[in-house]
């Protein structure tokens, strides 16, 4: 959130942002935001002149090779279980 100041009045109730998405190259999907404005902003002295707030979001390319496959969590579970013995 920018001004940085904003964010403490700037509330999500509802966002895409709350769980991991992973996105194939080229698929579109809706990404929604709810939030509210606490109405206290107006009263922030430091905000007064502030007319704007800008939320915005980075996305970051994960690697190909990192897949839900749970081969390797039942192998690391075994050892764990035979390192408890």
């Amino acid at each position: 959130v920018y001004p940085p100041k904003a964010g403490l009045y700037f509330n999500k109730i509802q966002c895409f942002c709350f769980e991991e998405q992973r996105l194939l190259p080229g698929e579109t999907v809706d990404m929604p935001v709810f939030f509210f404005i606490d109405p206290e902003y107006e009263n922030d002295p430091a905000l007064k002149r502030c007319n704007n707030i800008t939320l915005s979001y980075t996305f970051f390319q994960t690697d190909e090779d990192d897949d839900d496959d749970d081969e390797d969590d039942e192998d690391d579970e075994e050892e764990v279980g035979q390192a408890a013995k």
